[in-house]
């Protein structure tokens, strides 16, 4: 009787719901496991960087500092991730990593842009900046621009001939008094010394000390050498001056509305460089600051544009290069950080920098890396 009830129908159905059961939840579990190993959260964050000191800066060659590395790893701690970094050529190529998901966060000094935001996500802002220009230290013009100057306007061949001029004058001047002044000097390096000094003092202060040897005749002469002294003096003058003030044109770069007929260099995918295209204004980019700074000083670009507090900290730390920073800040923005779009990081950051805000941290670090200036 026990094995003809065991092999009924309702004891086959009865053991085959509770093995479809078994099957069942074995599956779910071997789903869970697949789908929270791709969810990736046993593994460390990619997080993309472009080296931009202050704010991202190398340390040998696998480590990172800077005021958004410092703020980035205060946010990792009290949110519980781990990291890694991968480093990046440019802003365009950080953006595109980030865009299709090849990082899960990009950390440095990004400005937040309505296109920037139609491909990637972007955090609270946690710092103001915009853009400035940086030139060659104003200094006046050194004794070379002004040479060069005046050899490329021709000056210096009139000066060649104002002093074949001279040394004709002196010739002639120690030759005729020789013969007609009876005081004249009988040595002839004293008796050209002392017409040399007659010519100079005529070509320089267009004064004589000269005594009249010929009466009225003798003055009309001293008369057209002082007239001849009086127009060198002022041809003198008014070339160099001239080129003085053009060197200075050329070279006086003060703000964005002196950039209408010169080319700036600004970094590869940056704010600058859209900015600067929607402008209509000559524009090449280069990949980073370094490269940008060898442009200007080969005479590739008169100017470079980039975010303030790049350039103030550059021109900080590299006094030897004699750069400036001028003019006021033009098209403000702010920095955020990014994360692919839909990425439950963006949230989970944003409080975290309000966080640092509110409890002083942020300024803290805008302190430590820029003074109490920002």
């Amino acid at each position: 009787m026990n094995n003809y009830l065991d092999s009924s129908p309702h004891g086959s159905f009865a053991g085959g719901r509770i093995l479809g059961f078994l099957i069942i939840l074995l599956g779910l579990l071997i789903c869970g496991s697949t789908h929270a190993q791709e969810g990736g959260e046993a593994g460390p964050l990619r997080v993309g960087v472009y080296v931009s000191p202050p704010f991202v800066d190398t340390v040998g060659e696998t480590a990172y500092t800077g005021m958004a590395i410092d703020l980035w790893t205060q946010i990792a701690q009290r949110l519980g991730v781990t990291f890694e970094y991968e480093e990046y050529p440019t802003f365009r190529h950080l953006l595109q990593a980030t865009a299709d998901g090849t990082v899960d966060a990009a950390v440095t000094n990004l400005t937040i842009t309505h296109n920037r935001a139609e491909v990637v996500s972007f955090t609270q802002p946690w710092y103001d900046a915009g853009l400035r220009l940086m030139v060659p230290e104003e200094g006046g013009a050194s004794g070379w621009d002004v040479i060069s100057g005046l050899g490329d306007a021709g000056h210096l061949r009139a000066y060649a001939w104002l002093a074949i001029v001279i040394l004709l004058a002196t010739l002639g001047l120690t030759l005729f008094d020789r013969k007609f002044d009876p005081d004249f000097p009988k040595r002839w390096r004293e008796g050209v010394a002392e017409s040399f000094h007659h010519v100079m003092s005529i070509a320089t202060s267009g004064k004589t000390a000269r005594k009249n040897l010929f009466g009225w005749v003798g003055r009309i002469w001293q008369a057209l050498w002082l007239v001849v002294g009086v127009a060198v003096i002022a041809y003198v003058t008014s070339s160099v001056t001239s080129v003085m003030t053009t060197v200075s044109l050329t070279r006086g770069i003060n703000s964005l509305s002196d950039m209408s007929d010169k080319t700036a260099a600004v970094f590869t995918g940056s704010v600058a460089e859209d900015y600067m295209r929607e402008l209509g204004l000559s524009a090449r980019a280069y990949d980073n600051i370094a490269l940008s700074v060898a442009a200007l000083e080969a005479g590739e670009v008169d100017a470079i544009v980039g975010d303030a507090p790049i350039l103030e900290h550059y021109v900080l730390n590299n006094p030897q290069d004699q750069l400036a920073v001028v003019g006021n800040i033009f098209h403000p923005d702010k920095y955020g950080f990014a994360f692919p779009l839909g990425s439950e990081l963006t949230r989970a950051v944003t409080l975290e920098i309000l966080a640092a805000q509110e409890s002083g941290a942020l300024e803290a670090l805008k302190q430590r890396y820029f003074g109490s200036g920002q």
